[in-house]
């Protein structure tokens, strides 16, 4: 029984040291054994199943599966967030938990309101409340750009004693939104981790609520014999989940995270793990005084800025004047439609880390209201690379699906559209061509333009059939502070036409 704990302790580091290789390889090479991560987790598990149907997606019944026997591993062991709080709680050396009364009718309201809320389009409460989105969020926006900070900062110190063995990494855009609400989620979690345990679990996370539905019917509990214990309080000590009452000698099992503390702590082996189908569960005991719980978040949401574009220089003599008028926002290759997207995705920002160009940034209301933090394509930070698949080969919902590199080069993720007023080739009468330059498809093509003045120019044309909205060619763009041109995205995206060679 005491090996229990070290069990879950060593399964713990290994989920989370996964779970952060897919936000911090720069190399995007995506191990398998960190990929099996995807699948044990239970809201992008539970998502892409209800769209898709396949086995492949089935990971959340795996989960609902081991909670049935043995309670709730996955907050102890599989959650990425949930360790993140037991390592916050073991530097903060907590001690001396107490019996706290269940915050039933919150918990179990939250709840309802995030199925219904999902069930009607609006996936806002899960993608903030989810677990594994809130650590996909912390690790993109705070942690990979304090790490790509530090790699480049060690390769420019090597480079100074002409080693040049550590590549530098490029930074991408951090919106002060997400990163606010990441930093907000990880005070607020940290916070209650530090001084309540696993509060955040029993109180606040729907994922941990439901689960505790199906814990309260688990084969393996933890279990106190009344003959063998000596009320030392020490298992009670150890419950970060305050769920053990020694006054009615029960644990409550829906609010039991199975960390095993209880089980390392006890002398006298009066607390077990074993079979609650072959006796009878002692009544769950209330406790009598005051019930406790913490409203106050204090968490406030830091503004971070963007960093600075540095993709072109500007050529214009005047800044451009005509703002590029943009109604519908370009979504991730694979996502097919926005609809589906905003139905499917929960914000856990893995894409985001994994885009090699950084053209995946977190939206504010691109998407509107129900897509917020949903990464959108951002031609001013970068753009799509015409043979990259990354994005769909990372999603753990199936908000962005599988493409092969020949399917992804013909999809259309929308159009280009040029804006004359705004091209140096029109205001300044000047070449350019940075545009036809840089599409993959040739969809902008570079055709002679009369002038006034009768210099040989050539100015953008653009075929709507074989462009792919892949925004090389917005992000290509010397003009400042409005493009030439820009990418109107497709609400669902079309087949392009295969371009001549």
């Amino acid at each position: 029984m005491r090996r229990l704990k070290k069990i879950r302790v060593a399964v713990s580091l290994a989920f989370l040291a996964s779970s952060s290789l897919l936000f911090l390889d720069f190399g995007n090479g995506f191990p398998e054994f960190a990929r099996g991560v995807l699948f044990l987790q239970f809201a992008p598990s539970l998502l892409q199943y209800v769209h898709t149907a396949s086995l492949g997606a089935a990971g959340f019944a795996a989960v609902l599966l081991a909670t049935l026997l043995f309670g709730r591993v996955y907050c102890s062991s599989v959650c990425p967030l949930g360790t993140l709080q037991d390592a916050v709680g073991f530097a903060a050396r907590r001690k001396g938990f107490r019996f706290r009364a269940p915050d039933t009718a919150l918990r179990h309201a939250i709840l309802v309101v995030t199925v219904l809320l999902a069930a009607a389009g609006a996936g806002v409460l899960l993608n903030l409340l989810d677990p594994y989105s809130g650590f996909g969020r912390i690790m993109a926006n705070l942690v990979r750009p304090a790490v790509i900070a530090a790699n480049n900062i060690l390769a420019a110190t090597l480079e100074q004693f002409g080693i040049y063995s550590l590549a530098r990494r490029q930074w991408g855009v951090i919106t002060p939104l997400s990163a606010g609400v990441a930093a907000g989620t990880l005070f607020l979690v940290t916070w209650l981790a530090a001084s309540r345990g696993r509060l955040y679990c029993n109180a606040v996370c729907p994922v941990g609520t439901l689960l505790g539905l199906f814990a309260r019917l688990s084969w393996l509990r933890i279990g106190i014999d009344a003959d063998a214990c000596t009320r030392c309080r020490r298992c009670e000590g150890a419950c970060k989940a305050g769920c053990i009452d020694l006054a009615s000698m029960s644990v409550d099992a829906s609010r039991c995270v199975a960390c095993f503390n209880c089980l390392a702590v006890c002398p006298h082996g009066a607390v077990g793990f074993g079979s609650a189908w072959t006796r009878r569960a002692p009544a769950a005991g209330t406790d009598p005084g005051r019930r406790e719980f913490l409203m106050r978040s204090g968490a406030s949401l830091l503004g971070l800025a963007g960093l600075a574009e540095t993709n072109a220089s500007v050529l214009q003599s005047r800044p451009t004047t005509v703002p590029e008028a943009v109604t519908t926002p370009v979504s991730p290759p694979g996502s097919v439609s926005i609809e589906r997207f905003t139905s499917l995705c929960t914000a856990c920002h893995l894409c985001v880390s994994a885009c090699p160009t950084r053209v995946l940034t977190p939206s504010l209301l691109e998407f509107g209201p129900q897509g917020i933090m949903q990464p959108r394509l951002n031609n001013r930070a970068g753009f799509c690379n015409y043979d990259c698949t990354v994005c769909s080969q990372v999603c753990p919902t199936g908000a962005i699906l599988p493409l092969a590199p020949a399917e992804k080069k013909l999809t259309q993720l929308g159009v280009a559209t040029f804006v004359r007023d705004n091209c140096v080739v029109h205001t300044d009468r000047t070449s350019c061509g940075a545009c036809s330059e840089h599409c993959p498809t040739k969809a902008v093509r570079m055709v002679p333009y009369d002038n006034p003045l009768n210099r040989p120019l050539l100015i953008p044309e653009v075929d709507p059939q074989t462009c792919i909205g892949c925004g090389a060619c917005e992000h290509a763009c010397p003009t400042r502070p409005f493009r030439a041109i820009f990418v109107e995205g497709n609400a669902v995206h079309k087949r392009a036409r295969k371009p001549v060679v």
